[in-house]
């Protein structure tokens, strides 16, 4: 090295050559740094592989899973290595034909090898008496799915399950644990524990919500949380019915013709405006049922009109319109003429038409009984029976009121032991009081009477 010209500028060294700034070992160590880059697999600064672009280290790979190899002439690592060789080692099972290391002491793989479990001791079913290999707290499988206590050994679980359980977790399992079979309400209550699984408020209100299915059906678990909630005073019911209903009231709107449509929309929100008004005032409302049944009968109308009639305008029907849509259905006509009245009175106060066509319009019917009726003769067969010891005391109870007295099916399922009069002789039916003396009386007495009193054990 010749004189000392200057000292590094990195490292201090004294430098002996003219024009430079760096000694030997820094300029010797800038070079080799120039060579280097930055290996895209390590991350370090090395001198990459002009075949693979990675540093020597990364370059060698196991070409099975890609792993980095240590040694330089090995193609597979470690892993790899010790694989191929337990593969290697291993035979076809003259036994099963799978691969796998053949036993010397039995020439099979080690499946074929090991001796199999024995089975369980069948035991006997606590209910049924059936033989099971499988008992779940003594009872066979079928004996413990209608099992009472399965949803609440089912709510059991959840409960410990849960970190912190609701409040009213515990009155719901028994709440669909009397209302439901028990395998139906085990799977409300696994439903439930998805549900509660999930991170989100406990709250009635949010679990009913979170319970509730898109579509026309809210599903099994929502209902049932409804009813509980609501009987429990925990949360207020949902709008599930109403939505239902003014669905079905849409779709019975939208099937009528595209010409009439409007009018019948108009009718249908004046039907609900009236039934708003009544429940704010306590009259009687009406029910969804009556309202979509007078639309489906509107509906009818306009589509019979538009169809068979070829109007396609309210205020062009006509008396004989309305006459030859009653007569397709003879039966339903009273029912049909109200509806129809009630829809023009609308129109009619709309100046929609300028002539209420059902005016003067009637659904006379004959009054009385007109059914099929017995000869006087097998009335007398009929009365002889059910005043013997012969018949069951229903049948005679029953037939007794109908041939002597008339009695309808709908008074005689009103019937209660509170309208019997034992002191009077008498019975009252549907609010109708007709007395008989001693033969009604006698009547009583053989169908089952005692001298004390009436045996009413068959009236309900």
């Amino acid at each position: 090295m010749g004189k000392k010209q200057r000292d590094c500028a990195t490292c201090g060294a004294p430098v002996g050559f003219k024009g430079r700034e760096l000694c030997c070992l820094c300029m010797r160590r800038l070079r080799e740094q120039a060579a280097k880059d930055r290996c895209p697999a390590c991350g370090k600064d090395r001198v990459l592989n002009a075949d693979t672009g990675r540093c020597v280290l990364c370059s060698r790979c196991c070409t099975q899973c890609g792993d980095p190899v240590r040694a330089g002439d090995a193609t597979l690592c470690r892993a790899c290595r010790r694989r191929a060789a337990a593969q290697a080692a291993k035979a076809p099972c003259p036994r099963c034909g799978r691969p796998g290391l053949i036993r010397p002491a039995t020439g099979w793989c080690g499946t074929c090898s090991r001796p199999p479990v024995a089975p369980k001791p069948a035991r006997t079913c606590t209910a049924c008496g059936a033989l099971t290999t499988h008992p779940v707290n003594g009872l066979c499988s079928a004996c413990w799915q209608r099992h009472p206590d399965r949803p609440l050994v089912r709510g059991e679980h959840l409960i410990a399950a849960l970190a912190q359980p609701p409040a009213w977790l515990d009155g719901f399992i028994v709440f669909v644990a009397d209302r439901f079979a028990p395998s139906r309400a085990t799977e409300l209550v696994s439903e439930l524990s998805r549900l509660l699984s999930h991170e989100g408020l406990m709250l009635p209100s949010a679990v009913l919500d979170r319970s509730r299915r898109s579509g026309r059906s809210m599903g099994s678990l929502a209902r049932a949380l409804e009813d509980y909630f609501v009987d429990n005073s925990l949360a207020l019911p949902t709008d599930h019915r109403e939505r239902l209903a003014a669905g079905r009231r849409q779709r019975r709107v939208d099937g009528t013709p595209a010409d009439l449509r409007p009018v019948v929309q108009a009718f249908a929100t004046f039907m609900i405006n009236n039934r708003d008004r009544a429940r704010r005032s306590g009259t009687h409302p009406r029910t969804d049922h009556t309202i979509e049944s007078a639309l489906a009968t509107v509906r009818a109308l306009a589509t019979f009109i538009a169809d068979h009639r070829g109007k396609h305008d309210w205020a062009v029907v006509d008396v004989h319109d309305i006459e030859a849509f009653l007569a397709l259905l003879p039966r339903t006509r009273a029912r049909r003429l109200a509806v129809v009245r009630q829809f023009f009175r609308f129109a009619r106060s709309n100046k929609i038409v300028l002539v209420d066509p059902t005016r003067g319009q009637s659904a006379k019917k004959t009054r009385g009984f007109t059914g099929r009726t017995l000869r006087l003769d097998q009335q007398r067969v009929l009365f002889h029976r059910w005043t013997s010891t012969d018949p069951h005391p229903h049948e005679a109870l029953l037939g007794i009121l109908a041939l002597l007295h008339a009695a309808s099916s709908q008074e005689v399922r009103l019937l209660r032991i509170a309208h019997i009069d034992t002191t009077q002789h008498t019975i009252r039916l549907d609010r109708s009081r007709f007395g008989g003396g001693w033969g009604i009386f006698r009547g009583f007495l053989i169908m089952g009477g005692t001298d004390d009193g009436i045996d009413t054990e068959g009236v309900h």
